[in-house]
């Protein structure tokens, strides 16, 4: 007999089911099934990919949850609760919204240890939802196992019964022979549907697929319990099976009463829930009396018309005003067919506030930057029609979807954006969107290692195999050391087929990190609603991005964006120092320091641009105009990253630029003839043949996803389109042929100009104000230390001084020391806030209290008045081992004095809570006033712990470097990591000298160790790689603080600099004379590749500023040709000299540094002729 499951969960019963719903969905398919249920464990997290998922199989989706169900809501006492579970299943749509009512006042009200709704509530929303007594901990199946009389389980019947009707209340029964509890419920329920003619349907509990899913099942339940599986007396599942069973299995258990199957069917043929999909629901946006949404919304963008573009909208003077004009008058014709000018008006509105608010909005995201009617409603701030962005690529009048503008906030204010959102449209309209982790391949492989308690290192080994982003399937088809182990150890193999079954489960539910809903009517008529599970003040709604975007509702992203509040301090930082209002957003294009930062690669800080394979092709590139800037926004990512030396080959006409077809020109001109933009394909669709930028949009879409039917069919209408428009067939196909791999790379043109914008934004305030930026950029980055540590190598380069903590001058952000500005040593004091173990309230405190009373004297008068649970020992000990109470004694002494200081804090709180005076003694030795603290003399801190400690708290070293003492006797013998980060040839042998500032250990394919190490000399930095062999030999000990000399082979592999380790030297005050002399006479470790201190001018001294340039001979009348031959060389060998050309008599100062040394001078003079390098 056909039967449909009633009671099933999948893995949105968090580590609870292990069912993912396609292998629901297929089995259920593959057994002939025509509907299943839905019902996890007090959410319905899973719902609308269940419909989705279901309706495309052509089975009828069942939607319902497994409810908790209390006698009160809000009594939450352990004690005394008792809980039950209850089978709701939607009838219709009316009891599907009472599901999602019931799920949203379970989490929002009940929720105590899990969600709960009572009886109050139950009756209020069961209207449309028939009711299951559910499985052993149901209230009727309590009461049986409790030997209740008939009586009692009489009245659970009727209460329920009370509740839905006669007709929609079932009495459930499971087939688990090997329960005796299960089989007493099953004879009672039996005997109670009999007796009071009470309808029974049967399940089976159902928390996985298949019998042979129940040990991984088991595993999960572990994960769950955080338990292990020899624990003694845990939760599971095993000796039963939960799997989803057969009709034919189901009738063959209750053959003797295939009624409770039929029954399983009648509720499935009255179950008919229709959830309208696609349908836009925009909240409503409030209108003046007598306007439309779409006239508001016109008047709007006429209103900005004259501050946008400097004319009136009435009165066009010219051809291109008039353009304008029918650019805008098309936009909102689009806007209004497709229904979306509310859409306009709801997002100019929060972003207007937060501009009135002095919240930093980015420029734009995405490709609602090509839009006029954003720009001119301030939604963007980029010009659409100056930088040449399409409207199409937005709202596309030929496809329609809801439009999708995503906005960048400033992330330490995006949360009074969300609180505005709130107050405009009610609290109960917007919530933030949940979002899932899931178990990955590697994670999935420890988490079953664990629970079956194998060696850490054995499972941390497979996972280590399996490389990011790869299921072990794959890993084990791809990865011959994963299929080797997987053959040959019964133990990997186990831990990996039972990962395997785990994999792609949700772990966890989260916060979207940006994505917000907002509705027409309150959120529960939508989407069921919870507490984020890590702030019970955020709402976030249980469907997931996908679900609700096809639900038609609004979703907004509101992103935090760090760089927008770093701006936005470091202009207030200028405000406030030079009384210079910064409007970044009016801020010239062309300003030279900005584009000498991008020339120069100086890109630390910039938005964008701060990876060290970019500032290489920065140098190269020396970008001198915005359009380059979009170009490299687009370029550096992974594949169109190749085209990047043809493209700055062609800007400086090192090679000649070629059209297929000249037509190409007209959207390729301003990339040299590369295609990069998606755009660009849409304007070269509409030149070619002739196709609407809606039509041309289509076409990109269809090359992007290589759907081979679609790709076909707009070949062919392509083709024929170029053919109309006179061109040759051949020459059409061709030109098609040049667009298809260009959906591989091309880029959002709209996306990159915005984000272009932010990183010159940032680059221009850098560029003007360096020390105001950097205290921004530091501030931002005040709890990342090892991101402080780069940005203070930074300074350092710009010649920005930076200053330790201190109680006395320190605020709680990194500060600008404004009188050092006009002096050649501009310089940034640390704030309090970036000192480990010292919280924002008492950093607070100690600043509040100085400025209302003046600077601390002494250490008795600081302790005095900083009356703050917060200053206890471990804020204190932050303070003093960073140095930022040196001011009050040596760091040593208050360190050892730290009892008595703690003592003395907690008399003062005494004796300022009994308002009297009051005297104590510190011990038995000394008798101390409260007036008076008296510390023991102790011996001083050494240089190198002192180090140590501003290294634990800082981050970084500060008062000195631990390299700086032996920096003059190593000099001879090594070379600075600065001038090995100018080396442009790789496999040169190099030797270093240095810090171990970070050490990462990874174990091989091959299961043998090696090291990632950071490596530093106070000056500039680099990172060593250690292999096995250097490893093993064991010759220092690799741990952070640790002095050394390095030597090995430098590699640029993925454009960052390396050294590989061959060879490595221990460095301490006792053995620096005897390592000198082992240096000087120990030969290099060749490898078979070329020193870099044997090639000729090899670690050229670089002592003063005059020292630093190259005079070349240059041929007077030379050609362009030549001229750009060496142009490009030279962006090819960036480094610290000033190159100057001896042309005749004139000594001409060009914009070029070079690196002149080894094979560089050869390159050179290939160029420019021997001998021509007349000093250096």
């Amino acid at each position: 007999m056909k039967y449909t499951p009633l009671h099933v969960h999948s893995h949105y019963s968090l580590l609870d089911g292990l069912a993912k719903l396609d292998d629901l969905i297929n089995k259920a398919k593959s057994d002939g099934m025509t509907a299943l249920a839905l019902t996890d464990h007090g959410v319905m997290y899973g719902a609308i990919e269940f419909y989705q998922k279901c309706k495309k199989a052509g089975i009828k989706p069942i939607i319902g949850v497994e409810a908790y169900i209390v006698t009160n809501r809000n009594v939450k006492d352990v004690a005394t609760e008792q809980r039950f579970h209850l089978i709701l299943l939607a009838k219709n749509n009316k009891g599907y919204k009472n599901l999602i009512k019931l799920t949203t006042i379970a989490h929002l009200e009940g929720f105590y240890y899990k969600p709960r709704i009572d009886f109050e509530v139950l009756k209020k929303y069961s209207e449309g939802l028939i009711c299951c007594s559910a499985c052993q901990n149901g209230e009727l199946a309590r009461g049986i196992l409790n030997d209740a009389s008939d009586d009692k389980l009489k009245k659970i019947i009727d209460k329920y019964q009370d509740i839905f009707g006669k007709e929609n209340y079932y009495l459930e029964v499971q087939h688990h022979p090997n329960l005796p509890k299960q089989k007493k419920v099953n004879e009672k329920v039996f005997d109670l549907g009999k007796k009071f003619d009470v309808p029974i349907v049967a399940t089976n509990d159902t928390h996985y697929v298949n019998t042979e899913d129940a040990e991984a099942h088991d595993i999960l339940i572990c994960l769950q319990t955080k338990k292990t599986i020899n624990a003694e007396n845990r939760m599971s599942y095993l000796g039963e099976d939960y799997s989803l069973y057969s009709s034919d299995q189901m009738s063959d258990f209750f053959r003797g009463n295939l009624e409770v199957l039929e029954n399983t069917n009648k509720i499935a043929e009255q179950c008919e829930v229709e959830i309208s999909l696609g349908e836009t629901q925009l909240p409503y946006y409030e209108i003046p009396e007598g306007k439309t949404d779409d006239g508001v919304l016109r008047e709007m963008c006429i209103d900005n018309f004259q501050t946008r573009y400097g004319f009136d909208y009435h009165n066009p003077t010219n051809e291109k005003q008039t353009s304008i004009i029918e650019r805008l008058d098309y936009e909102l014709e689009i806007i209004k067919k497709t229904g979306y000018p509310s859409y306009f008006l709801i997002v100019q509105d929060f972003i207007n506030w937060s501009k009135e608010q002095g919240i930093v909005v980015g420029p734009g995201r995405g490709s609602a930057a090509g839009s006029i009617v954003a720009y001119l409603t301030n939604i963007t701030n980029l010009d659409p029609i100056e930088y040449d962005l399409l409207f199409e690529r937005f709202l596309n009048p030929e496809r329609v979807s809801m439009p999708d503008i995503d906005i960048d906030f400033a992330d330490t204010r995006r949360d009074e954006v969300l609180r505005y959102t709130e107050e405009k449209y009610g609290k109960d309209h917007v919530a933030q969107i949940v979002t899932f982790g899931t178990m990955a391949a590697r994670a999935a492989v420890k988490d079953v290692g664990r629970v079956m308690e194998m060696p850490y290192a054995f499972c941390d080994q497979i996972s280590k195999l399996i490389p990011m982003n790869l299921k072990l399937d794959e890993a084990i088809s791809q990865i011959q050391e994963v299929k080797e182990l997987y053959d040959t150890n019964k133990d990997a193999k186990r831990i990996i087929d039972y990962a395997r079954r785990i994999e792609g489960v949700a772990r966890h539910c989260s916060v979207h990190a940006c994505g917000v809903v907002i509705t027409k009517l309150s959120l529960d008529e939508y989407a069921p609603c919870q507490y984020s599970r890590d702030n019970e003040n955020v709402v976030v709604s249980q469907y997931s991005l996908h679900p609700v975007e096809d639900l038609g509702l609004l979703k907004m992203d509101f992103l935090g964006l760090k760089n927008l509040t770093i701006m936005e301090n470091a202009c207030e930082y200028i405000k406030k120092i030079h009384n210079v209002e910064i409007d970044i957003d009016s801020i010239s294009l062309t300003d030279e320091k900005a584009y000498k930062l991008f020339q120069d690669g100086q890109t630390t800080g910039v938005f964008q641009f701060e990876s060290s394979g970019m500032k290489k092709y920065l140098r190269q590139l020396k970008p001198n105009i915005f359009e380059d800037l979009i170009a490299m926004v687009s370029l550096y990512r992974p594949g169109p990253m190749d085209l990047i030396p043809d493209f700055i080959n062609r800007k400086y006409g090192l090679k000649k630029v070629e059209y297929i077809h000249p037509k190409l020109e007209l959207s390729l001109a301003k990339t040299f003839g590369i295609a990069i933009y998606q755009e660009q394909i849409m304007q070269i669709t509409r030149d070619l043949a002739g196709f609407s930028l809606g039509e041309a949009d289509v076409l990109r879409k269809a090359v992007g996803k290589k759907i081979a039917a679609l790709l076909a069919e707009q070949k062919e209408k392509f083709i024929n389109g170029c053919v109309d428009n006179g061109i040759d067939r051949e020459k059409a196909k061709n030109v098609f042929a040049f667009i298809e791999p260009f959906a591989g790379y091309g880029f959002n043109r709209s996306h990159a100009a915005c984000y272009a914008m932010i990183s010159y934004q940032t680059a221009y305030l850098k560029g003007n104000y360096p020390a105001e930026f950097m205290a921004a950029l530091m501030t931002a980055d005040q709890r990342n230390m090892e991101r402080i540590a780069i940005e203070i190598d930074e300074c350092k380069q710009m010649g920005i001084i930076i200053l330790p903590p201190d109680i006395n001058e320190s605020y709680s952000n990194f500060t600008v020391v404004a009188e050092t500005l006009d002096s050649d040593k501009p310089t940034i004091r640390f704030g309090l806030n970036a000192v480990r173990n010292v919280g924002e309230a008492i950093a607070k405190k100690i600043i509040h209290e100085r400025k209302e009373n003046g600077k601390y004297q002494d250490l008795e008068d600081f302790l005095t008045r900083i009356n703050c649970r917060d200053l206890n020992k471990k804020s204190l000990e932050g303070l003093v081992k960073s140095g930022a109470m040196d001011l009050f004694g040596e760091r040593t002494s208050l360190l050892e004095n730290m009892e008595k200081i703690l003592l003395f804090i907690k008399e003062i709180e005494i004796e300022k809570n009994s308002n009297q005076t009051n005297l104590f003694s510190f011990g038995n030795s000394e008798d101390v006033t409260t007036t008076r603290l008296i510390l023991k003399e102790t011996e001083p801190a050494s240089k190198t712990k002192i180090l140590g400690w501003e290294r634990e708290y800082l981050g970084l070293y500060v008062s000195d470097h631990p390299f700086a003492s032996h920096a003059e006797y190593l000099k001879p013998f090594i070379t600075s990591i600065t001038l090995i980060n100018e080396i442009q040839e790789s496999d040169k042998i190099v030797r270093a000298g240095g810090v171990i500032s970070t050490v990462k250990k990874i174990m091989t394919k091959k299961g043998d160790p090696m090291l990632f190490v950071g490596f530093d000399d106070g000056v500039s930095s680099t990172e060593l790689l250690i292999f096995p062999r250097l490893y093993k030999e064991d010759k220092i000990e690799w741990i952070e603080g640790k002095v050394i000399v390095v030597e090995g082979t430098l590699s640029d592999k993925d454009d960052e600099k390396k050294i590989l380790c061959n060879n490595v030297w221990d460095v301490n005050g006792d053995n620096i004379k005897e390592l000198t002399e082992e240096l000087r006479n120990t030969p290099y470790k060749q490898d078979n590749r070329k020193s870099f201190f044997q090639n000729k001018n090899a670690a050229i001294p670089v002592n003063t500023e005059s020292s630093r340039k190259v005079v070349l001979k240059y041929p007077v009348g030379a050609s362009a040709e030549l001229a750009g031959q060496i142009k490009m060389l030279f962006m090819t060998i960036p480094g610290q000299y000033q190159v100057y050309l001896k042309i005749g008599e004139k000594l001409i100062k060009t914009n070029f540094k070079v690196n002149p040394n080894g094979d560089n001078q050869d390159k050179i003079e290939s160029i420019l002729g021997k001998n021509c390098m007349i000093t250096i």
